[in-house]
């Protein structure tokens, strides 16, 4: 970016820093020597993303991260701060669930699985020696055979999950999200487009996070302790039984029921704080809470480890309860907020919307799909290995079998739908090439040439469709999921058992999708493994992941503490400080050139400005996905009216784009809000065949290397000339417009230099 090799940091660290070229290294000590030309500096926040290869280990928090995506795609809404607030509170609600999933989970592994069944059948005892001491069968007189001290010592392992889940948020907050953006009062949110994105305390949501991480820390030790002593409360009210552990056992419900009901009340008491910079923490409810969950889960294990004669391990744990309660639970809370988000959109529609609004509940619905993936997945391979090749000694919950019986029909909508769309990317292609010989008309034709331009153009064009593919698959998911839902409640058997005796498509169809399930469930928990493996020691794999969390942890931990960390609560504060000392203290103006996702970096950190500051900033975008992906999927806070403001308030903007890019798109602002920001669309490749300029084959970009584009040079000149107070512009509206534009304003009147 800098088109040098030679660079220096001048502020910043390795994590994220600012450098220049050596040449303008001591711009600042002497600015009488830079005046000529524009310093230029660039802002590098890769490491934020994919720096570290312990990232890699982000993947499994994917469910996390899509719950929390979810929550900043609420429709536009204008009056209705009560939805708004519900639709925030619908969306808590649902990360709590899949917290709760995950732990649910890790107790079904090692408390059910390996304590409960593994541990009470003496030949799974005997294939795993290392189970030899919690089996009653192969160590009679063992002092942790009992079935309550099996169960109270497997339950260190979901409870080291949970805790393990308290430190990475509490730690990567502290790295990467600690950083306090600028001090500046508020401004009235219909200067800023009715866009968040403004608000002085937006990227700074340390109160909410905090109070989140302490309710999902606690919800998951109140999980552990309910795996642990429901099984020995439910034995001690058999008839004949001790009274007092009885009583013991009642007194232990009735408080976790007490525990859960305080978890969800601190989800929906509080949401997020943007309009000023909230320093303050609810520091007796983030200590006591997970601390008062701890000590009930040791009392819990004390009183599950207790002596009781004549108890034994026998069948599954009521897992099946728990599991369908979660997915009932989910289901609900998806279904309201697609009524939620309906009503949101009725009040602003906007075609451009993608999904008609319903965007956020169809990826929160993604999400929980996603955890019931990873929960089924690990279950299933955990029960295979433990069961080895016996008929079922050791089973997960009929629910996940059921669950599992349901992707096959879900990966068939999905290829139905990427069937109907290379068809439509087919007829696209013979459609685009009339447009491409159209495009380089007096060139030698080349129908190969001709083919591959246009299919490149052809496939840019499906990131429109996205939406739709969405849409549908959520939906299906949903629809599938009740059916397993009602399946698992009817009977007690897996989908091939419960066929037997109907017809004999129904029941090979059944068995089929069963046994297909159960392998493609496994298969993507060995796939989740496998990557994340293959990205913690390959820096390449890793840069891959990283354009997910570009996306992904651009937004707030607003729905999820446990999600990845959001990069932008660094990086956002740090060109905002960046920009605004800079043009304090030399009284210069800057341009910003963003490309891709830092083109929406830069429309964040200009929000973020004073508006005296945003006015000396001028923007030059490219290969940006601010309006085509930013602008359709979060459309509260880059919809059509934030983009139009941000037009207004800075001093100047320009966009580039190709139609062979599947990132970038045009801004589609209107031009009565100041000079037209989309140049038309450049051409990709630059020559189509050999020429003077391009003796061999030009490449086709796409969304790479715009840089090489002469207009990139047309267009950050212009810039740089509207913004130069030694040279004076014309005031002529036609002498004043961009290279391939409309008309400009007044050139803007003041004195420093230029900074890129």
């Amino acid at each position: 970016m800098l088109d040098d090799p030679r660079t220096v940091r001048i502020t910043g660290d390795e994590t994220a820093a600012v450098y220049r070229r050596i040449d303008d290294a001591d711009a600042d000590a002497h600015p009488a020597g830079h005046q000529a030309q524009p310093v230029r500096e660039a802002y590098v926040w890769c490491n934020l993303t994919s720096g570290n290869s312990a990232r890699a280990l982000w993947l499994l928090l994917l469910p996390f991260m899509v719950v929390n995506l979810a929550h900043w795609m609420r429709p536009m809404a204008r009056g209705r701060k009560r939805t708004v607030r519900l639709y925030g509170l619908l969306v808590r609600l649902t990360g709590l669930t899949l917290t709760v999933l995950l732990v649910a989970a890790a107790c079904e592994v090692a408390l059910d699985l390996t304590a409960w069944q593994c541990a009470g059948t003496r030949g799974c005892a005997e294939d795993h020696s290392w189970l030899g001491f919690l089996s009653p069968a192969v160590s009679d007189d063992g002092w942790w055979s009992l079935p309550g001290r099996r169960l109270a010592l497997a339950g260190l392992v979901p409870a080291a999950v949970t805790g393990l889940l308290w430190y990475l948020s509490h730690r990567t907050w502290s790295a990467y999200e600690s950083q306090q953006p600028m001090s500046r009062r508020a401004e009235p949110d219909e200067e800023t487009g009715r866009t968040g994105l403004g608000r002085p305390g937006f990227w700074y949501g340390r109160r909410l996070v905090a109070r989140l991480r302490a309710a999902h820390t606690a919800a998951g030790f109140l999980t552990v302790a309910a795996a642990v002593g429901t099984s020995a409360a439910r034995y001690d009210r058999r008839p004949g039984g001790s009274d007092l552990l009885d009583l013991l056992g009642r007194l232990l419900e009735v408080t976790l029921v007490a525990g859960a009901l305080v978890v969800v009340w601190v989800v929906c008491r509080r949401g997020r704080s943007e309009h000023r910079l909230d320093r303050q923490l609810d520091e007796h409810l983030i200590r006591r809470l997970p601390v008062g969950s701890i000590l009930l889960l040791v009392l819990t294990m004390v009183y599950a480890g207790w002596s009781r004669a004549g108890w034994q391990s026998t069948g599954r744990l009521p897992g099946d309860t728990t599991f369908g309660a979660l997915a009932l639970v989910q289901g609900l809370l998806v279904i309201a907020l697609t009524v939620v988000a309906h009503a949101l959109y009725r009040t602003h529609p906007d075609t451009r919307t993608a999904m008609r609004g319903l965007a956020g509940p169809a990826v929160a619905m993604l999400a929980c799909a996603l955890g019931g993936v990873m929960s089924g997945g690990v279950a299933q391979r955990v029960a295979d290995w433990l069961d080895g090749t016996r008929d079922a000694l050791v089973s997960p919950p009929v629910l996940l079998t059921w669950q599992a019986s349901v992707i096959p029909p879900v990966l068939l909508v999905v290829l139905v739908l990427v069937g109907r769309l290379a068809w439509r990317t087919r007829r696209l292609r013979r459609a685009e090439m009339e447009s491409v010989e159209f495009d380089y008309r007096g060139e030698p034709k080349d129908t190969a040439r001709s083919r591959r331009i246009a299919g490149t153009r052809a496939r840019a064009s499906l990131t429109d469709r996205a939406p739709r593919i969405v849409g549908i698959t959520s939906a299906a998911t949903l629809f599938l999921g009740a059916m397993a839902l009602v399946g698992a409640a009817t009977t007690d058997k897996a989908p091939g058992e419960a066929a037997e005796g109907s017809y004999a498509f129904v029941e090979g169809a059944a068995q089929t999708a069963q046994a297909l399930g159960s392998w493609l469930i496994g298969l993507g928990f060995i796939l989740f493994v496998t990557w994340g493996r293959r990205a913690y020691k390959d820096a390449a794999a890793r840069r891959t992941i990283g354009i997910l969390w570009d996306v992904g942890t651009f937004w707030p931990r607003a729905a999820h503490p446990f999600a990845p960390p959001c990069y932008a609560e660094r990086a956002v504060p740090d060109l905002t400080w960046r920009m605004a000392t800079w043009t304090r203290a030399t009284g210069g103006r800057l341009v910003i050139s963003g490309h891709s996702q830092g083109s929406v970096l830069a429309a964040a950190a200009a929000w973020q400005l004073k508006p005296s500051v945003r006015k000396r900033v001028a923007l030059l975008t490219y290969g940006s996905p601010l309006e085509r992906l930013y602008g359709r999927w979060f459309p509260a806070h880059f919809g059509p009216a934030a983009l139009t403001s941000l037009h207004r308030e800075v001093a100047c903007w320009r966009n580039l784009y190709r139609r062979t890019d599947p990132i970038g798109g045009p801004m589609r602002l209107p031009g009565d809000c100041g000079p037209q920001v989309d140049r038309a669309p450049l051409k990709d490749p630059l020559a189509y065949g050999r020429t003077e300029q391009h003796p061999l084959p030009a490449p086709i970009l796409g969304h790479s290397d715009y840089q090489a584009d002469p207009a990139f040079a047309q267009e950050r000149e212009w810039l740089l000339a509207r913004l130069r107070p030694e040279v004076p512009a014309p005031r002529g509206r036609e002498a004043a417009a961009p290279p391939h534009a409309g008309q400009a304003d007044d050139p803007q009147d003041g004195s420093g230099r230029s900074s890129g």
